[in-house]
């Protein structure tokens, strides 16, 4: 045994934390991969993107999908994120008692964390076969579509611009323009 090591929370735990109020009110925390991470406050290009793609997803998504902004989702024994956006089955009483536990749609939006969300969260949502994880890149301006989960990583990835198009695997007459999704 190790004279030190990473003890990794589990998602029971991390929920007995917040439902015993160990982290402040409003504080913005995470579970990935057993880690409580503390998310970094939002600036307003970031959180105007975040609305801009909830907009988006909403009216591309009807009856019999939840679209859910900045909350979690529980996957697997070790991580709870909040993406920035997941399209969820079902609707919102569905998940009265419980987290969502898989999404036909992940996006997160970036600017500082654009390494992060795509490597790190991206393997945790391939791990959980999550099909469609879409990356709003803010700083280059394009979508990265990652398609293709396979053994805890995407095999397909595509970088659509401002005039294109992207239709989502779960909605795919409904192609979304991706300038409608950039601030």
């Amino acid at each position: 045994m190790k004279a030190t090591e990473l003890r990794r929370w589990r998602q029971d735990e991390y929920e007995r934390m917040i439902a015993n109020g160990l982290f402040a009110p409003g504080e913005r925390v995470e579970l990935i991969d057993g880690e409580i991470l503390k998310l970094n406050p939002q600036g307003s290009f970031h959180a105007t993107a975040v609305r801009l793609v909830e907009d988006a997803l909403r009216l591309t998504f009807g009856a019999g999908f939840d679209v859910r902004a900045q909350l979690p989702i529980a996957l697997g024994t070790h991580s709870e994120p909040e993406p920035d956006v997941a399209v969820v089955p079902g609707s919102p009483r569905d998940y009265r008692e419980t987290h969502p536990s898989t999404a036909v749609l992940i996006v997160e939006v970036a600017d500082t964390t654009l390494e992060y969300d795509r490597v790190r969260k991206g393997g945790i949502y391939a791990r959980a076969d999550i099909p469609d994880y879409w990356l709003i890149n803010l700083v280059d301006r394009c979508v990265e579509v990652y398609r293709d989960p396979v053994q805890g990583s995407y095999q397909a990835g595509t970088r659509f611009m401002p005039g294109d198009r992207i239709s989502p695997l779960a909605a795919r007459n409904a192609p979304l323009a991706v300038a409608d999704m950039l601030p």
